[in-house]
Order: C-alpha cells, then sequence, then structure tokens
C-alpha cells in the first residue's frame, strides 16, 4: 500500500506555531513515528505553502497511489481548485485536521474540500493522520 501524507500551509512550522492549538511536536518526528509503526505501508510525505505545487502533487499521485492524507490547512476553507483536483483523479483522499475546526472560528467551519473527499477527521491532534492512516487500512 502506498499512500501520501500531504500538509498544506504553515504546517511546516508545527512545534512552533500556535502549540497551545497544534502541540509542540514538529510533524518530520511524527512522520518518522508512523513509518515504524506502519513499516507495512510505503509512506511519503509532502508540504507546500503554495496551493499550486499542492494541486500538482495530487495530480502526480492521484492514479497510482492507494490513498492520500491530506491537511490543506487554511486552503480547506478556500479552494475550489483543490476540490477539483481531488475529484479529477482515482485516489482517494481523506481530509485530516490536527485541531476540531468545528471548535475555532466560524470561517473554519466550513470545508470546500470535504464534498469531495472519502472521509473528514478532525480534532485529534497528529493523531488524526494515523487515524486516517487505519482508515485506508482497513477499507
Amino acid at each position: 500500500m502506498k499512500i501520501l501524507i500531504m500538509n498544506g500551509p504553515n504546517i511546516n512550522l508545527l512545534g512552533k506555531r500556535e502549540p497551545g492549538i497544534y502541540g509542540a511536536r514538529c510533524f518530520e518526528d511524527y512522520f518518522k513515528e508512523l513509518k515504524e509503526n506502519y513499516p507495512q505501508v510505503e509512506l511519503e510525505y509532502y508540504q507546500s505553502n503554495v496551493e499550486g505545487f499542492m494541486i500538482d502533487k495530487i495530480h502526480e499521485v492521484g492514479f497510482s497511489y492507494d490513498g492520500i492524507i491530506l491537511n490543506a490547512g487554511a486552503y480547506t476553507h478556500t479552494s475550489i481548485a483543490l476540490q477539483d483536483a481531488i475529484r479529477a483523479v482515482k485516489t482517494p483522499v481523506i481530509e485530516v485536521h490536527i485541531s476540531n475546526v468545528h471548535q475555532r472560528e466560524e470561517f473554519r467551519h466550513k470545508s470546500m474540500i470535504s464534498c469531495a473527499c472519502k472521509g473528514v477527521i478532525c480534532g485529534f491532534g497528529l493523531n488524526s493522520y494515523r487515524l486516517a492512516l487505519e482508515a485506508f487500512l482497513n477499507s
């Protein structure tokens, strides 16, 4: 099984950015742990602050990978282009969020990509990624 974990804008600052919301751990350390705990899965990690680069990556892997775990960051709430990219490919996508977006500012309550995704997981910290990975493994 081949899975891409893709993070969007500002997630490269995990561990430094608002640790009260996002925690004090950097994603790269968590990703290493995921790879160790799931050796049977070929995991790849990609992060970009640029919407177009994220779309290009979805196009690149969207016909050959078994799944994409996507935390689109703020693009979740604004990007019809990401929604279109998800719809354009065959690879299923699970939307994830570290925080519970429904407990936050009103504008975060609406996702432009959820309707194109297989499912949504939010509010479980970095474990949201593991839960998405488990969903792919058990589907």
